[in-house]
């Protein structure tokens, strides 16, 4: 009976699995633009255009990491949020902040140089985010390539995770992009190099908790707490654009685990970030990522499965001459 059981939850799982590659995500390939760009290697240009902004800004990394999940986040990585423009994604709030915009039209310009309208923006933004987490951690990873652009982007589409949402709340916007809440915790430790502003935990972590006035969230460690109060985070006004990094300044901009081990020291900055720890279903990830390498191979692992998140392919959409506006 339970060889049997088995058995079938194998077929099922199988199933599940191959359920998730959409027709567009069949159709990207490996190495898609080889032959197509009049001599020149596609992915080598990006990569070298992503090495020198690297070598001069190392904060590029944040900005594709971030660019690249408000881009797929919503209506899938097909290039709308970097459309210029009335009510587009780019316009909505969570995207006023979002960075990286001219190093991507940087790289289609000298992409347009070579092979006119060949390489996709969205495309664009996939490769460039390889090359910049490959920079940091100086491990590169496959990408598969083959997207085009939508003629869509609006800002009423985006709906993205915030500061302060629960596992579950968070879990329901990932499965909904058909990744799991495992790879929910691994795309969140893109935090490793990311930075937040004093005002996203003020009212909710140090000083209105709960909404009760002057209580601090118990599950941040006390000490920490005490000194974002005293420090960075005063309670006034003048301290809501201070600066956080969400990870330990030292490890900042370094693409590696230190991120987990600041969760179970309950020390994370954002609540969606400590939620995860917090919560008991998702705690055991976190703890495997802190306590081994393997959030080496599996951020990689799960920047591609983020990267093919309903992609337009063959004759879907279209390939932008130019980024920030339809053809």
């Amino acid at each position: 009976m339970g060889h049997t059981r088995a058995a079938v939850l194998a077929v099922v799982l199988a199933v599940t699995v191959l359920g998730l590659a959409t027709d567009g995500q069949a159709q990207l390939q490996s190495g898609f633009y080889t032959g197509k760009c009049r001599g020149s290697d596609v992915e080598a240009v990006v990569q070298g255009i992503v090495q020198a902004r690297f070598a001069s800004n190392s904060d590029i990394v944040a900005h594709l990491l971030r660019l690249l999940f408000h881009e797929c986040g919503v209506n899938g990585c097909d290039g709308g949020l970097l459309i210029d423009g009335y009510s587009t994604e780019k316009t909505a709030k969570p995207n006023l902040s979002v960075k990286g915009y001219e190093l991507i039209t940087a790289i289609k310009t000298e992409l347009e140089k070579r092979c006119p309208g060949v390489v996709s923006c969205s495309d664009i933004e996939v490769l460039a985010t390889r090359d910049a987490v490959a920079a940091s951690t100086g491990r590169r990873y496959a990408v598969r390539t083959g997207r085009r652009d939508s003629r869509r982007s609006v800002a009423t589409d985006v709906n993205l995770p915030g500061p302060d949402d629960t596992v579950p709340k968070a879990a329901a916007f990932f499965r909904n992009l058909g990744l799991t809440s495992d790879d929910m915790v691994v795309l969140l430790g893109a935090h490793t190099v990311g930075v937040t502003h004093c005002s996203m935990i003020k009212r909710s972590r140090l000083y209105s908790y709960g909404g009760r006035a002057g209580a601090t969230d118990p599950s941040m460690d006390p000490n920490t707490a005490a000194t974002y109060k005293r420090y960075p985070c005063p309670d006034t006004a003048s301290s809501d654009n201070t600066i956080l990094y969400l990870d330990d300044r030292a490890s900042a901009s370094k693409v590696d685990n230190s991120f987990y081990k600041m969760l179970q020291q309950r020390r994370g900055v954002l609540m969606v970030d400590q939620n995860l720890y917090n919560d008991s279903s998702t705690r055991w990830m976190v703890d495997r990522l802190a306590n081994t390498d393997h959030f080496n191979w599996l951020f990689p692992q799960a920047l591609v499965k983020l990267g093919e998140v309903k992609v337009l392919t063959a004759t879907q959409g279209e390939v932008r001459r130019v980024c920030s506006r339809f053809n």
